[in-house]
């Protein structure tokens, strides 16, 4: 990291107009500094092809019935159960507090409840 000698300000590297490499540069001054750093590489795009086994998730049937959710007691409106699974998401601006989101262990009704 360097920085320009007449304001102190951290000098930026900038592309050398007819080449290819780089100098650095004050951003808010004239000051240019003599020496090129290095020459720019031209950046390769990497494009990657996945098969569609690779793009699809398979979950068994004994991992599709762990439940990692934690629970609370609180009374379904759909079936009357006391347990559900509880998770937060912040659905309005960062200002307003988080929606609580309910799942019934039995009957698999969500319901929210609006903070």
């Amino acid at each position: 990291m360097e920085f320009c000698p007449n304001c102190g300000t951290r000098l930026v590297s900038r592309k050398v107009k007819g080449k290819d490499a780089l100098q650095l540069v004050c951003p808010k001054g004239d000051y240019l500094k003599k020496e090129v750093l290095e020459k720019v590489e031209p950046s390769v795009e990497k494009v990657f092809q996945h098969s569609p086994s690779q793009m699809v998730a398979v979950i068994d049937r004994e991992a599709a019935q762990l439940h990692t959710l934690p629970t609370i007691n609180v009374e379904c409106p759909n079936c009357g159960n006391n347990k559900a699974y509880v998770w937060l998401v912040q659905t309005r601006s960062s200002e307003d507090p988080s929606t609580q989101f309910m799942r019934c262990t039995k009957c698999n009704f969500t319901f929210r409840e609006m903070s």
